[in-house]
């Protein structure tokens, strides 16, 4: 089983969601953030939600509220009306993927993560694979969802996957899971169909079997989320090989 993990994946520490600083107009997720990231030195982490007709639109959360005040979910909106959308009072706008790939245009290693509900939906991984092929720059793919890393798998074999993960499942949004695909997600009992070429797991959850048997045995990195403080940093040093950061410059 080959893995394809380009040294670029881990070379430098991780800017989750750019290299925002709300309080200096810089928001989450947005190409002012991304250049931020540049300047310093940092690759950079973004997600992509779909927008009503099909793009894939840079944005952390099903809803839009926190960051625009818009009582609406992304997918409610086209990408036209999502990208005049002011994020977080700033200048800044809702990017769309391809925007914010120009922006970028390899300057940086970009890892993008994308959302899922778990419904077997598969439109955004297939508008983001359209993307990543044209893209001239490091790029990877990366999501918590074992059904959209299978079909990157087979969609686009030469550019490389992870999974985000973590052990202990306390968010609110896996209520919703079945038993068996909580369990298929914090063991990594799907790694037969994904087969991916990294990890991203909770800093908090390591050391766990699934990252340390994935090190060990087969040599795939395994990047950790999020760090935000020394403790968390010196612990990610510990038992990852690279970090997902925000709120410090490491």
């Amino acid at each position: 089983m080959s893995v394809n993990a380009p040294a670029w994946l881990t070379a430098r520490p991780i800017a989750h969601r750019g290299l925002h600083d709300r309080a200096a107009g810089l928001p989450e997720n947005t190409i002012a953030a991304a250049r931020a990231a540049i300047r310093a030195g940092y690759a950079i982490e973004c997600d992509v939600q779909r927008s009503a007709d099909g793009e894939a639109m840079v944005f952390h959360d099903v809803g839009l509220g926190r960051l625009t005040g818009v009582a609406d979910p992304v997918d409610s909106l086209t990408a036209a009306a999502l990208s005049e959308l002011a994020v977080a009072g700033s200048s800044e706008r809702i990017p769309s993927l391809p925007d914010f790939l120009a922006a970028i245009a390899g300057r940086t290693p970009l890892v993008i993560e994308v959302k899922s509900r778990h419904d077997g939906d598969l439109r955004l991984i297939e508008r983001v694979a359209e993307l990543a092929a044209a893209y001239d720059g490091p790029v990877a793919v990366k999501s918590f969802d074992p059904q959209l890393v299978a079909h990157w798998r087979e969609r686009a074999p030469g550019i490389p996957r992870g999974i985000v993960g973590e052990t202990r499942q306390d968010d609110p949004a896996y209520a919703a899971l079945p038993p068996s695909l909580r369990r298929s997600l914090s063991d990594l009992l799907h790694f037969g169909q994904t087969e991916p070429d990294f990890l991203s797991w909770r800093v908090d959850d390591l050391p766990c079997a699934p990252a340390h048997l994935c090190r060990l045995l087969s040599g795939r990195p395994v990047m950790t989320w999020t760090v935000r403080n020394p403790d968390q940093r010196r612990h990610a040093e510990a038992h990852a090989d690279q970090m997902v950061f925000e709120g410090f410059l490491p």
